[in-house]
């Protein structure tokens, strides 16, 4: 069981975000990641949709015999968590949570900022999340469908994508906003424009990154690290095709010895079939 794979999953290659800070911070572990690019976006899908896939994807991670599952998706996260966790008998952890802790421990101001897919604004998720820990927050949301796009076609540090975060969030800020999470895990890699437009006196919050040290503690918890002697893996698969995810996760993760296969739709399982 300890020297088990952790497993991750998105909705792209967002989650490639969460994968490196917990690749870092754990360099003993080994890891399955799967990204639904095919099926990519899912802040634009129905709830059940959202569920449906979520399912699909953490039974096939369970078929690779993985030890825990983190839902690197903030969309998954909001709509499938719980469900998950009631039907398997792994650790399940998602990215909303530890992003929302870290947002109310940085605001002195108490003016937090949400980016996110529609489907995450939507649920409420983060706002209820961010008042359960602090009902004096005050939270303004925006939903940024158009980053995931662009992230998802590789152009993240084009001028295009500098142009579109400049639109988007020109005149999101309210003056006394000191506090934003990156509530996609899309969004990190469009960090330095986001940055640049909210000003240096925001604080960005990365929910993926944060997510590591959850990641860290469960193991601890539940006695789950690896052995220090065993040589550590790093598995990707995507439902949609390799070559363009082969790209941004070589640049992401910064290293090309990683095996990338492309998996198709029909093999994906439901977790209640």
């Amino acid at each position: 069981m300890l020297n088990k794979p952790i497993g991750l999953l998105d909705s792209g290659v967002g989650g490639l975000t969460v994968l490196k800070a917990v690749k870092d911070r754990l360099p003993n572990e080994s890891f399955v990641y799967i990204g639904d690019t095919k099926r990519c976006p899912y802040g634009n899908r129905t709830k059940e949709e959202i569920i449906t896939f979520t399912l699909e994807l953490v039974q096939f991670l369970l078929d690779q015999d993985v030890k825990m599952i983190v839902i690197a998706c903030n969309t998954a996260t909001a709509h499938a968590l719980e469900i998950v966790r009631s039907k398997v008998d792994v650790p399940v952890i998602g990215v909303v949570g530890p992003g929302s802790q870290a947002a109310v421990s940085t605001t002195g101001t108490k003016q937090i900022g949400v980016l996110a897919t529609v489907s995450t604004v939507e649920s409420g998720f983060y706002e209820q999340s961010l008042l359960d820990k602090d009902k004096g927050v005050q939270v303004k949301s925006l939903a940024c469908p158009e980053f995931v796009d662009i992230v998802e076609d590789n152009a993240y540090e084009s001028a295009e994508a500098r142009q579109l975060v400049d639109d988007k969030l020109t005149g999101f800020k309210t003056p006394e906003m000191d506090t934003v999470i990156l509530g996609c895990t899309h969004f990190p890699l469009l960090a330095p424009f986001i940055q640049e437009v909210l000003g240096p006196d925001v604080t960005l919050i990365d929910s993926g990154a944060l997510t590591s040290y959850e990641v860290e503690s469960v193991l601890d918890e539940n006695k789950l690290e690896a052995d220090e002697a065993k040589e550590r893996t790093i598995r990707i698969f995507t439902t949609g095709p390799v070559a363009m995810f082969r790209t941004i996760v070589e640049n992401w993760l910064e290293t090309d010895q990683l095996d990338i296969k492309s998996i198709e739709l029909e093999r994906l399982k439901k977790t209640d079939d």
